[in-house]
């Protein structure tokens, strides 16, 4: 076999083409039987999955895509040729078979369960276009062009969300942090909503920026919804799904690869879009078709229903919460325990569980901070472009221990530039 897979071998010297002696074979002649080849084929199989954890992983504090659970990533490649005896992976199969059809009905029933989503009043819905999508079909589906809704804009993703708004609604800008630099949220009895809002917008978690909603705001207009961008704190703590109309969220936080958005929308809510919204944002395409209407991101919505499962044998989003709670809190009392060396800017009440900015006082120190922390096996700690500093995101699946070796690294850097 490793003559005839040669650059010299035979075929590759000789290209596929009739040579003068190749035989013209005459009607109705019987073709010569060529004689048996010496040569025989073995079929090569791939080497068995290893399922053994791996001494080289990194510590990955990307604010998405983000870290992974290993053991999801272990299971997924443990299936990922051969998928549970189909003979093919899950990136190869219809999504209209019956295995697939299985994935997508169990990852639904399990985030359901997770965040106990009441089955006859939500429809939960696997979307593509990332929540950025969303900005645009929270309002086509919600209201008229004529009808106005309220944005509270806490950084830089409600923002966005406010702006695309604009172009299909009367859009409203109730509060905005930008002054404060997006280091606080409001208080809700200050908020001057509009009596005839159709709907509430908040970003419950600003990844950017690191502010994060504690509890939620309840739109002033009795026949108003409360709608949530929940991409960077989806299912990392319990959340009273009936207190919104829409929840939506990237999944590459805390559930996922990039590549699918998840939508809970309240089912009254559903039927009524614009004429003019796309046959791809129209809610009720996709809910009457069970997020199958076209080809969904079927790998992606793969790996979610793993994440969810192992969320499930983590005990659910209290003990998730727990864990968050005191991963954040170990790394927040690090840099306020620095004697301003570090400083987080985001005010103590709302700072993020999941996304946790800081800057060094000497700030022609971070490059270095940066630097040093990669060559340590901490990467992605550099804060977005648009606010630089530092960022470490430390979603569900960031251990403890990646935590712990963070803020040792912090303290060791701090002592070596005084």
């Amino acid at each position: 076999m490793a003559a005839l897979s040669s650059p010299r071998s035979f075929l590759l010297q000789h290209p596929l083409h009739p040579s003068p002696k190749t035989p013209t074979f005459l009607p109705h002649k019987q073709p010569l039987r060529p004689k048996p080849s010496a040569v025989s084929c073995t079929v090569v199989r791939p080497p068995p999955v290893s399922i053994s954890v791996a001494n080289d992983r990194i510590f990955n504090f990307a604010a998405g895509p983000a870290t992974l659970p290993e053991s999801v990533i272990l299971k997924a490649q443990a299936e990922l040729y051969n998928y549970r005896g189909s003979g093919m992976s899950i990136m190869e199969m219809s999504h209209r078979g019956k295995e697939f059809d299985a994935v997508i009905k169990k990852a639904e029933s399990d985030l359901r369960r997770l965040l106990a989503i009441p089955d006859d009043d939500y429809a939960v819905l696997f979307l593509q276009g990332g929540a950025t999508t969303q900005f645009a079909a929270v309002p086509l589906n919600l209201c008229a062009p004529g009808d106005a809704v309220d944005y509270v804009v806490t950084g830089s993703w409600s923002d966005k969300a406010f702006k695309e708004a604009q172009k299909f609604c009367k859009a409203n800008l109730i509060w905005s942090g930008k002054s404060d630099k997006y280091t606080k949220i409001p208080s809700f009895e200050g908020l001057e909503q509009n009596p005839n809002a159709k709907y509430l917008h908040i970003c419950a978690n600003e990844t950017i920026h690191g502010v994060e909603f504690k509890n939620y705001p309840t739109p002033s207009n009795k026949d108003a919804v409360l709608v949530a961008d929940m991409s960077s704190n989806f299912c990392s703590k319990p959340v009273d799904v009936s207190k919104f109309g829409v929840i939506y969220a990237g999944a590459q936080k805390n559930v996922g690869p990039s590549g699918v958005t998840i939508v809970i929308v309240r089912k009254d809510l559903i039927g009524n879009a614009q004429p003019i919204t796309p046959v791809m944002l129209d809610y009720k395409i996709h809910a009457d078709s069970a997020s199958l209407y076209n080809t969904p991101p079927c790998f992606a919505i793969y790996i979610c229903g793993l994440v969810f499962e192992d969320l499930l044998e983590q005990g659910g989003l209290v003990e998730v919460e727990k864990n968050n709670t005191k991963k954040a809190g170990i790394l927040y009392d690090a840099i306020d325990g620095s004697d301003g060396f570090y400083v987080c800017p985001v005010e103590k009440s709302v700072r993020s569980l999941m996304n946790v900015p800081f800057t060094l006082q000497k700030s022609d120190l971070e490059k270095k901070f940066i630097e040093e922390a990669a060559k340590e096996g901490m990467v992605q700690l550099k804060g977005h472009r648009s606010v630089g500093g530092v960022r470490a995101s430390i979603y569900n699946a960031m251990p403890l221990a990646g935590v712990g070796k963070l803020v040792a690294f912090m303290k060791d850097f701090q002592a070596r530039h005084p």
